[in-house]
Formats: structure tokens, sequence, C-alpha cells
């Protein structure tokens, strides 16, 4: 079994919301069940429906965070030093056509927020960037075209 990498943070998100998701989802999706079998027919019943489906999403989302929580790989960026990209890093680009930068954190794949700066480690933009330091530049292929990235700075957070 592959492990997981996440930073602490990101473990500790995903032990919150699978504790929510058993103490406080489970057990309100298993009463509303109950409540709309009380209804009767349960084949033209969707209360019930809507339950049964809410439920399944939640055991579902149970299992993938059990199983990636048992593959965690706990990794505390402010522990790392270099100036290579890798893991935790914050890493600040510049586009070589427009100079305009933007700064990302590559984190797990449960972590990822774009919208927060922060990009799944197994991301094409991280890939790319793993391993490379200050100064150097690379390329990217989107679905626009190629890109050209140069790393302005590399930090551990």
């Amino acid at each position: 079994m592959d492990k997981v990498p996440m930073t602490l943070q990101g473990y500790e998100a995903m032990v919150e919301e699978l504790k929510t998701l058993k103490g406080v989802d489970r057990p309100a999706v298993i009463t509303a069940i109950a409540e709309a079998r009380e209804h009767g027919d349960l084949s033209e019943n969707a209360e019930y429906h809507a339950a049964r489906e809410r439920q399944s999403f939640i055991e579902g989302r149970i299992a993938e965070l059990e199983d990636k929580s048992s593959r965690a790989e706990v990794i505390d960026p402010t522990k790392l030093t270099g100036d290579s990209v890798m893991f935790g890093a914050t890493v600040t680009l510049a586009d070589c056509d427009t100079d305009e930068e933007k700064t990302y954190r590559i984190v797990g794949e449960l972590e990822a927020d774009i919208s927060k700066g922060l990009i799944s480690v197994a991301a094409p933009l991280a890939r790319a960037m793993i391993g490379k330091s200050v100064g150097d530049t690379f390329e990217l292929t989107t679905p626009g075209g190629s890109k050209d990235y140069e790393i302005v700075t590399v930090s551990f957070k």
C-alpha cells in the first residue's frame, strides 16, 4: 500500500471531518431514514430515497477517509529545509511571458484547494516543479498550449 503524503493541518482536518461524519452526519441520516420509513410506501417515498442516497455518500466518504488516514504520512513543512521544491514547499512562480507571479503550496491530494493556493503533489504543475531550485525555469504543457515558468522563491512555512 502506498503512503499518502499530507501536511499536519491536512491530517487534522481529515480526522475532524471523519469525526463529524461518524458522530453527527451518520446518526442524523439514520434518524432521517427511520422517519421516512414511517411515512409508508418506500417505493414512492422521495424523503426515504434522498436519505438513503445521503447515507451512501456518508458511508463512502467514511471509508475513503479511513483508508487515507491509515496510510497517511504526515509531513511537517516547517521542519524541512533547502532551496529545491519538494512536498510542503511554498513556491512563487513567475510566468516567463507576462512576468505575473503566483504563489502555491504543494500539499497532499485531499488538501488541495487552488482558490487558496494549495496544489496537489500529484498535479501536473507540482510534478513539473519538484526538484527545481530558485532561478530554474521549466515548461508546462497546458490545454491552452505550452507555458514557461521561473521559480522565484522556495520556502517552507
